[in-house]
This record gives structure tokens, C-alpha cells and sequence, in this order.
């Protein structure tokens, strides 16, 4: 049974807005891997919405917030038929406090998706008034939810809603799908810049208050070469138009157009094709600027408000990817966007440097993994079988950002069936994220931990989730992954075999070669390599592996094989040729005192162990 999620959203595509725009990415991610997602919005049905989609009819609006009399109603019913094993809140979001009132609803765990502030508008008193009566209701909504989730850094410090709620609340910046972005059109005549245009200037969004789009027009309708589009619907295009018409000069053509709503492959054709992208918004209502993300991936470079407690601002420095200006400056602008007209080299930087953040930042896959690993933490596995029963492999990572993403490339190429598992050993630096945007699902221990402990950590989820074998790799080790496929070649050949052992043929030092031999002779062991972490463990070895007696051993190297032994387990060695341009891998011991600890170690074990034999059956059974 896949884990199954209900979103509460406010609106759904076709309706435009970043919100929205986001949820249906997310959705599509989250069902593309194999999750049961499901979203419940306002709005009238579509003649082609899939089954996952239910939307309420709503019969006003009251203060920018839909009034759907039917929400309370429909979302019992949600949940009565789809049975979600979480609940995803997408706030702000006057409907989705009804949950507050089901008791169906109150047995499900809850994850908030802080999206933005209810800002205390000093533009529109009454968003304000309207957010007196909402506060204490979304209040009550934080306090209840188990987790909460907030897109930057900047927008989480400086909102007095979650002041209060640091202690739950994890930051995920939202992502975008890269892979479902329309292809270009052909644009009607109406639509697109003048051949004669220097600079084609472009901007995205609802035409409402907080969108700052009269400071844009001002400042582009004084600057001579310069010509902007505005994409986008709403309140204000009666007082943007005669704002538009007092600054035209008589007998030249507009400066500046509204193009109203249009189709999404012609929003994308047209940022494909502009100059420079601009968001003047003007108030922390707009939280993040999914369109700023849609102006990266086709490599244009942005300019935007450095608003105070926004996360769009902090997009662009993240990415590199443009100029912020000081708020509501009009000169300011006048001189960004003449700096972006004049330096074609610096729009070329941006660009690319977009396109490369997107990849490494804010693409969908890594938001939905990391939105998952906490959906997984508050669900009792029990409940939730995973449906791969394959291949996983487990690379043990600390603070390997110059070698992660190639080994995790490797793998998808060498064992493209596998599943790829990260535990990232509390690395100081970018392995962990690089891990993710290379497709790897990683694991974080809260503590640090030993090699072998965050191998264990792995085998753990390996076992919770129903696979059947599983490949180790420590990625200091990055050489081991090229002999991947002769690996797992001989552990098709050798079905029988619980573990199997990587063992490559070297040249070692003396110490190494000593304590081995003293190893084979106090143990019985023939294995040539008793270090090597390149392993393959069935799933009957995976269960000694993560057992008590596993964790608490000292030297886990050999302990492993003892256990297994003991248990009656086949051990199977595969020699393998180095093949590929390796780093040092015979020092084993870094010291004599080492080399000497593990010798009284083994020595202790064999003498215990000679002792046991030598006990009686009937001193064996009483033990």
C-alpha cells in the first residue's frame, strides 16, 4: 500500500498563480513516485481533471479569500474515501482551518506549507482587518499541525506567525519541475517585443496590489530602447492602463503592454525569448516568486525588490542569477535595468548561473524527497509498505562533496534498477544536497556516527521498506563503484550466498598482511580482505547486520563474520581487479597502537571462543 497524501490547496492549474503553479508540480513528483496524492481546492470541476483532483465550487470572495460553503463537507468525504495517512495544509488558506473542526481530520497527522504571511497589509486595511478575525484560527492550526515546512531562510525570521513554532519548522525551498515545461510556440503578432526593442523586458503576475507593477511602469516608461511586457490578470488593470496611457508619449508606440491571461506555453515562449525578467512586488505577501524560478530555467537573469523578509530576494542571490534593487527605489531601477541594457556579458553570467541553480537548488526532486522524509517520520512504518522490493544500494558519505555526485552517477548508470541511498554522516560542506540533486535519497542521523553506524542506518531503512538486497559502499572508497555490475554479477551467480564480499587484489603493507594472517589462523576465516565495506547483503544478513549484537560491536570488520557465522550464514569472498586510478587504501592501521588493539582483540575473541567449545553440552544448554 503507497503512502497516501491529501493536499488542502487553495486553487488548482488551470488557475495561474505561484501556489498553484507549485502544488501541481509537487502532485505530479510525489505521484511519478509513487506516492497516492491527492488535492482538494476551490474552484469549478474541469471536463478533463484526473481522479486525484476534486474541486469546490465557490460562491464569493471576501477579501481576496474564496468563500466555498461546501469545503467543510467535502473534505470529510476526502477523507472518509481516500483515508491519507497525512494531511498537507497549503497556507494561507481560509478553508483549510475546517480541519480544525473534523474529528476524522484531527486523527491524521499534519504538515504545513507555510507558503506566506497573511501580511498586516499597510496597503490594504482590509487584509488587515480581515486578519484579525483569521489569526487566531491559524494560531490554532500551527499549534496542532506535527510539522511545518517554510520555503527561505529570510521569510522564516522575520514572520510573526511562526515566531512561535521555530522548534517544528524545517526549511525546504520550493522547487520546480524542469521536466514538464511547455515547449516553445508560435507566438501571435499581438503578442512579443518590436523589432526595434534593445532591451525586451518581461514580468509575471496577477495584477493586484502587492505586485509593485506601477514602480516598473515608471521606471521603464522614462528609459529610451526599453520595452516591457506584462503577463498576467486582475483588479488593477484599469489603473495600470491609464497609467500606461499618461506616460506614452504622443505619435511613438507604448512602452509598456498588458497582455492579460495567456496561455502557459506562450508564457514560457515569452521568457525564452526576453531580455531581462523583472518582479517589483512591494509587500512580504509575495513570499518566494515561482516565476523567477520559470525565468532561470530558460537562463534569463532577474531583477528584483530586495524586499525585506522575502525569500524572492533571496532566490536570486542563492543562484546568482540577477540584481536586487532597493525597495520602492525608482532610480534604482532606472539604473538596474540600464546596467542589465548596457552589460550583455552580465545578463549572459546571470543566465547561466540560473540555469546551474536550478539543477543544484530548486529543481522538483529534491523538494519532493526531502517533503517526503518527513511525511515518512510520521507515519509508523507498519502502515505504509514500500513497493520497491528490489535493489538498494547504500553509500555511507561525511563531508565527500568532490566525490558524491560522481559515484551516485556511476550507480544510476552501472545499476540503473537500484534505488540509491545517501547517509550523510553530518557533512560540513555540500555533500548532502549534491547527493539530492544527483537523485539520491539521503539520510541524515541526528547524530554523528561511525562508518559502520551510518552503513547500519541505511541497512535499517533498507529493511523497514521491504528490499531484498543491498550494496554498501563507502564513498571514501569512490573507486568500488566501476566493479559494481562484476559484483552483483557474482551474487547472481551465487544464490545462496547471505553475504558477499568484495575483495580487491593489492599489494599491502606489512602490518596488514601480518594481522590477516594472524586473523585467518585465530578464526578459521580464509577471507583474503577482512576491512572491505563493499558488501552485499541478503535479506536475512541485513537482519544480523542491524541486530543489538551488530551495533555494539567494537570492530565490526570481522565481528560482522563472527555473527553470521554463527548463525549458520554463507559467506561468499569475490576477488575483483582493480581496475581504476585509486587513492591509498592499505592503511589500516594509522598506528601501531591500532595495529596492537586489534591483535588483543582477536587474540580475547579466539581464546573465548576456544573456551565455549571446550564447555560441556549440558554447561552449553544451561548458559
Amino acid at each position: 500500500m503507497a503512502l497516501r497524501v491529501l493536499h488542502i490547496g487553495k486553487f488548482y492549474p488551470p488557475y495561474r498563480g505561484g501556489m498553484e503553479v507549485f502544488l501541481a508540480d509537487l502532485i505530479s513528483e510525489q505521484r511519478r513516485q509513487g506516492i497516492d496524492a491527492h488535492a482538494l481546492v476551490h474552484g469549478d470541476p474541469e471536463a478533463d481533471d484526473p481522479p486525484w483532483v476534486k474541486r469546490v465550487p465557490v460562491q464569493f470572495s471576501l477579501v481576496y479569500a474564496p468563500m466555498a460553503m461546501g469545503f467543510r463537507t467535502a473534505l470529510g468525504d476526502a477523507i472518509a474515501r481516500i483515508r491519507p495517512d497525512v494531511l498537507h495544509l497549503h497556507l494561507p488558506n481560509n478553508s483549510a482551518l475546517w480541519a480544525l473542526t473534523l474529528p476524522i481530520a484531527r486523527k491524521i497527522p499534519w504538515v504545513i506549507h507555510w507558503q506566506s504571511d497573511i501580511v498586516f497589509s499597510e496597503i490594504k486595511w482590509s487584509v488587515a482587518l480581515a486578519y484579525m478575525l483569521y489569526k487566531p484560527f491559524e494560531q490554532a492550526l500551527l499549534e496542532r499541525s506535527a510539522q511545518i515546512i517554510a520555503t527561505t531562510p529570510p521569510y522564516l525570521e522575520a514572520s510573526k506567525a511562526l515566531s512561535n513554532w521555530h522548534n517544528k519548522t524545517a526549511i525546504i525551498p520550493l522547487g520546480i519541475n524542469v521536466a514538464d515545461i511547455p515547449a516553445p510556440v508560435e507566438l501571435p503578432p499581438e503578442i512579443g517585443w518590436r523589432a526595434d526593442t534593445q532591451l525586451k523586458l518581461l514580468s509575471v503576475g496577477r495584477l493586484i496590489y502587492y505586485k509593485g507593477f506601477e514602480t516598473l511602469i515608471e521606471a521603464v516608461s522614462a528609459m529610451p530602447g526599453v520595452e516591457l511586457l506584462i503577463v498576467g490578470e486582475g483588479e488593477l488593470r484599469p489603473q495600470l492602463e491609464a497609467q500606461i496611457k499618461e506616460t506614452c508619449h504622443p505619435g511613438k508606440a507604448p512602452q509598456i503592454r498588458l497582455l492579460g491571461a495567456i496561455e502557459d506555453a506562450q508564457k514560457h515562449t515569452l521568457l525564452a525569448q526576453c531580455d531581462v525578467f523583472c518582479l517589483a512586488s512591494r509587500e512580504r505577501t509575495e513570499a518566494y516568486g515561482i516565476a523567477v524560478l520559470e525565468a532561470m530555467v530558460h537562463g534569463r537573469p532577474c531583477v528584483v525588490t530586495d524586499l525585506p523578509g522575502s525569500g524572492m530576494p533571496w532566490i536570486v542571490a542563492q543562484a546568482k542569477s540577477g540584481l536586487r534593487v532597493p525597495y520602492e527605489d525608482l532610480h534604482a531601477w532606472r539604473s538596474h535595468i540600464a546596467r542589465m541594457q548596457h552589460d550583455i556579458a552580465l545578463r549572459e553570467r546571470c543566465g547561466k548561473a540560473g540555469i546551474e541553480a536550478i539543477q543544484r537548488l530548486f529543481s522538483m526532486g529534491p523538494c519532493e524527497r526531502e517533503i517526503n522524509r518527513y511525511y515518512r517520520s510520521l507515519v509508523p512504518e507498519s502502515t505504509v509498505s514500500c513497493t520497491h522490493k528490489g535493489l538498494m544500494i547504500v553509500v555511507s558519505a561525511r563531508n565527500q562533496e568532490r566525490h558524491i555526485a560522481h559515484i551516485i552517477q556511476r550507480v544510476a548508470a552501472l545499476a540503473p534498477e537500484a534505488v540509491i541511498v545517501v547517509v550523510d554522516n553530518r557533512s560540513t560542506d555540500a555533500t548532502s544536497r549534491l547527493a539530492e540533486v544527483n537523485g539520491a535519497l539521503v539520510l541524515r542521523p541526528l547524530l554523528a556516527m561511525t562508518t559502520w553506524g551510518a552503513l547500519q542506518t541505511g541497512l535499517r531503512y533498507a529493511q523497514a521498506h521491504g528490499y531484498e538486497t543491498v550494496v554498501t559502499i563507502d564513498a571514501d572508497s569512490y573507486y568500488e563503484v566501476e566493479e559494481l555490475p562484476t559484483l552483483l554479477h557474482a551474487v547472481r551467480q551465487n544464490p545462496n550466498a547471505d553475504l558477499s564480499v568484495a575483495y580487491f587484489a593489492t599489494k599491502h603493507s606489512l602490518t596488514r598482511r601480518f594481522a590477516w594472517q594472524w586473523y585467518r589462523l585465530l578464526t578459521g576465516f580464509k577471507i583474503q580482505d577482512f576491512v572491505s565495506g563493499f558488501r552485499v547483503y541478503r535479506r536475512a544478513a541485513i537482519s544480523v547486520a542491524i541486530s543489538a549484537d551488530a551495533t555494539l560491536l567494537d570492530y565490526q570488520d570481522l565481528g560482522i563474520y563472527i555473527l553470521m557465522r554463527k548463525r549458520g550464514m554463507k559467506i561468499l569472498e569475490v576477488a575483483l581487479e582493480m581496475r581504476t586510478a585509486k587513492e591509498d587504501i592499505s592503511g589500516i592501521f594509522r598506528s601501531w597502537g591500532q595495529a596492537i588493539r586489534y591483535f588483543a582483540l582477536s587474540s580475547l575473541m579466539a581464546l573465548a571462543h576456544g573456551r565455549e567449545k571446550e564447555r560441556s553440552p549440558e554447561q552449553t544448554s544451561g548458559k
